[in-house]
């Protein structure tokens, strides 16, 4: 069986850190591609995974170009182009420059590889999302954003941490908008099982929530850009789900079309990823606080989508 083809749109920290994950767990081959002048960024680090893949064995192969005709028929693609966060900027204050880019990239991913399965990492997450959707035409199965994942995943940690367990037990899910309004569902959070509410009390976990929420801009300032490990490892993971016909229920942003009460609009829900692509949306009980910050959280998102809508 050939391999799969997996095209990574954006060579920066987060391209490079997914490319490299693609070729430990050997997904596929990967095209790590960027703008021309970013062209031996790309080039440089798939010779240095090459290099470091002999190490260890791997007959997948990444290849680094500015040319959308080397990411020709791929299976999945990775859309991370566009400009990181500063120190002080909101996921928000990037729209106005990557929604350009991210028109491009929808432009070529028509053209280029029309029946891949779409994960979107670049920000603003959920308006990024819509309008590579809106632009592509894409079936709304075969597009996704990468926020939740990455959010709960934060939350996991910072559970874990709290109660003193191990990571591996404790089960977080994050929904809404992948900004500062996104909202841990802390009445779900379980370890193993357990509610979290009896091991974490109330007052440490509303630490937590605020700490899960600001989670991307404390990392912002310590480092002056984005995250970058957390984030790959969360998109190589919805791939992997639809790569392997794996079915796992993730939180990403997905298109809403009347779920909790949202449509045309994508937003960080529950889904089951497989080879379908999104396969289902999952509704799950909210309590009455969390519903209410659902709804601030989805004006929040609209208020971005409306100013992409306004430069189309």
């Amino acid at each position: 069986m050939a391999r799969k083809k997996i095209g990574l749109i954006g060579a920066g920290n987060i391209g490079g850190e997914l490319a490299n994950q693609i070729m430990q767990k050997q997904l596929g081959d990967a095209v790590l591609v960027d703008i021309p002048a970013k062209e031996g960024v790309a080039k440089g680090k798939a010779l240095d995974i090459m290099q470091n893949s002999a190490l260890y064995g791997g007959d997948a192969s990444v290849i680094g170009t500015s040319n959308w005709e080397d990411v020709a028929g791929a299976d999945v693609i990775i859309v991370t182009a566009g400009i990181p966060r500063k120190p002080g900027q909101s996921r928000d204050d990037l729209v106005g420059v990557n929604v350009g880019i991210i028109r491009t990239v929808a432009d070529n991913a028509k053209k280029y590889c029309p029946n891949a399965f779409a994960i979107i990492v670049a920000n603003p997450l959920d308006a990024m999302v819509f309008e590579f959707h809106r632009r592509t035409g894409f079936d709304k199965s075969k597009v996704a954003g990468m926020a939740g994942m990455l959010d709960s995943a934060r939350f996991q940690y910072f559970l874990a941490d709290a109660a003193n367990v191990s990571v591996k037990d404790v089960r977080t899910m994050v929904l809404g908008g992948h900004g500062d309004q996104m909202v841990p569902i802390s009445s779900m959070c379980t370890i193993n099982a357990v509610p979290a509410s009896q091991m974490v009390p109330a007052d440490k976990m509303e630490a937590i929530i605020k700490r899960v929420r600001g989670g991307g801009g404390e990392i912002v300032k310590l480092m002056g850009t984005s995250a970058f490990y957390a984030p790959a490892t969360a998109a190589i993971q919805m791939a992997e789900s639809y790569l392997y016909d794996q079915k796992r229920l993730m939180a990403c942003a997905g298109y809403l079309t009347g779920e909790y009460g949202y449509k045309d609009m994508f937003m960080g829900v529950p889904m089951v990823i497989g080879a379908g692509g999104v396969e289902k949306i999952l509704e799950v009980p909210l309590t009455a606080d969390e519903t209410t910050g659902l709804k601030a959280s989805a004006e929040a998102v609209m208020t971005v989508v409306d100013i992409v809508k306004k430069t189309a």
